[in-house]
């Protein structure tokens, strides 16, 4: 790669309000980049921290420390219960066993419901109000591998989820509950794999492959400390529940397909913190399925792999999604040292998505580090319109203020990040600042920017239009108010592609 600023006077003021310097200067000589650069430069030179964004930063900031002080875990009375008391049997399924446990804490006004003595085989275990249960180091809780231990339990109030996926079975469940959540050093074993629970992967019904937690219209949920591996489908699902903390858990699910690490949907008040995840679907998945807004949350200190998206608001976002903080966070692929089904890189690392009427709005990442990724950054505004049989088409929704500070990577793929809206709604404020992400080079012809549909309707995904998009760095359309300070996407060189393209351009910090 050449190692000067490119002489044309345009191309120079647009490197330097990059910050990119001798990474640019290749690219800018590269076929279809001067045109990209010319139009970027021609853009209205803009301040490097909008005052939105100034002002999302101290309120996010200002909701981070009230959620750290106040969201705490819930007090759990000191009576303990153990199946061995309620008629465990050895060698015998432990269902019946834990749940005369469960229902004896409960009525006993709550505490601990104690899993110790080595591995419990379970089917389904309904929780209650001020019931902890705890799977104590050293223990395991199975998942039976028959189906017909998993009785259906229906939502009472039924959402998008039911109607689309129609998965109403569990291993742990719970809904309207109040002070409830699961701890320990054990592990819960879902025993997964499609030799025990075949199916199809799909984007729809997933029938005969339980979750193994699912929660819904919960208070003062507290997860801790557990591992978790090898779901039949989604791992844990929490659905309109508020007071949401999940705090330093080890999860592998990586046996079957659907293999979501965790998916929370329209959840407020929520914490992240101190987790591992590797999932074979999407890491770490906010929803709108519930048709509830998720609002107030707070993900940090986590390390979050897949080999779908490691971050994401998604598909389903019949809800809202806003004041939302995620930082200090390393997330992408898994390694080549982690067990995975499918050995490749994430298809995206960080996606925001909303095509079903849902608003994604104050949302901001930094200090995050993306590795083994084909799309890093990707942002979809779409018009799916699904909901519930019985209820009305929504319109199109809109994402707005969406800020990215201090993003890193390393080993990343080359399809290239990428924003997309529409044009009579596009993707609004979006500021990039800071972000300097390497990319490997793509060897074969990119899609042409004319060549990429609409697609309004489609699934979201990052791999839906090509595997090689326009820019290698960032390629933009329908979006407006994008800010891009000391922004830079290397790449080792012999990309055709433009690092950066743009319609319309964006504003180039001028500092």
């Amino acid at each position: 790669m050449a190692r000067h600023l490119p002489q044309d006077p345009r191309r120079r003021r647009l490197a330097l309000g990059l910050g990119l310097g001798a990474a640019l200067a290749s690219a800018a000589l590269a076929p279809g980049a001067a045109a990209a650069a010319a139009a970027s430069a021609s853009a209205k030179a803009c301040a490097a921290d909008p005052a939105w964004a100034a002002a999302l930063r101290r309120e996010l900031d200002a909701m981070a420390r009230d959620l750290t002080r106040t969201l705490v875990p819930w007090q759990v009375a000191g009576r303990s219960f153990v199946p061995e008391s309620y008629g465990l049997q050895a060698g015998q399924p432990a269902t019946a066993a834990i749940q005369r446990a469960v229902d004896a804490c409960a009525a006993a006004g709550g505490g601990v419901v104690r899993l110790a003595r080595g591995d419990y085989t379970s089917g389904t275990i309904d929780l209650r109000s001020g019931v902890m249960l705890e799977i104590a180091e050293g223990a395991r809780l199975l998942a039976s591998t028959d189906l017909r231990d998993y009785p259906e339990r229906r939502a009472r109030r039924p959402t998008v989820q039911d109607s689309n996926m129609g998965m109403n079975q569990s291993l742990i469940f719970a809904e309207g509950c109040e002070r409830v959540g699961i701890r320990g050093g054990g592990t819960i074993e879902g025993r997964g794999t499609p030799d025990n629970f075949p199916g199809e992967e799909t984007t729809g019904a997933t029938p005969g492959r339980p979750f193994m937690i699912r929660m819904l219209d919960c208070r003062q949920v507290h997860v801790n400390g557990v591992r978790m591996r090898d779901s039949p489908c989604w791992m844990q699902n929490y659905l309109n529940c508020e007071d949401l903390i999940i705090d330093g858990i080890h999860v592998e699910n990586q046996a079957n397909h659907n293999n979501d690490g965790i998916d929370i949907d329209g959840c407020r008040r929520v914490i992240v913190r101190n987790c591992f995840i590797s999932a074979e679907d999407d890491a770490l998945c906010f929803k709108g399925a519930s048709q509830r807004p998720t609002a107030q949350v707070l993900v940090e200190h986590c390390r979050l792999y897949s080999t779908c998206n490691a971050i994401k608001f998604g598909t389903d976002s019949q809800g809202d999604f806003r004041n939302v903080l995620v930082r200090h966070v390393e997330l992408g692929g898994p390694s080549a040292a982690m067990r995975a089904m499918k050995r490749r890189k994430a298809d995206g690392g960080i996606s925001w998505e909303t095509v079903d009427g849902g608003t994604v709005e104050r949302v901001r990442v930094h200090d995050v580090h993306v590795v083994r990724s084909e799309s890093p950054l990707f942002l979809r505004l779409g018009d799916r319109g699904r909901v519930r049989p019985e209820q009305a088409r929504p319109p199109a929704g809109r994402m707005r203020q969406l800020v990215f500070e201090r993003i890193t990577g390393a080993d990343n793929g080359v399809r290239g990040s990428f924003f997309i809206g529409l044009p009579e709604r596009p993707i609004e404020d979006v500021l990039l600042r800071d972000v300097d992400i390497p990319m490997d080079a793509a060897r074969v012809p990119a899609i042409k920017p004319a060549d990429i549909p609409q697609a309004r309707a489609e699934y979201p995904d990052p791999h839906m239009f090509a595997p090689v998009m326009p820019a290698w760095g960032l390629w933009t359309r329908d979006v407006r108010g994008l800010v891009l300070a000391r922004v830079r996407f290397a790449s080792p060189g012999g990309d055709a592609r433009p690092m950066l393209l743009g319609d319309p351009a964006p504003c180039v910090a001028s500092s």
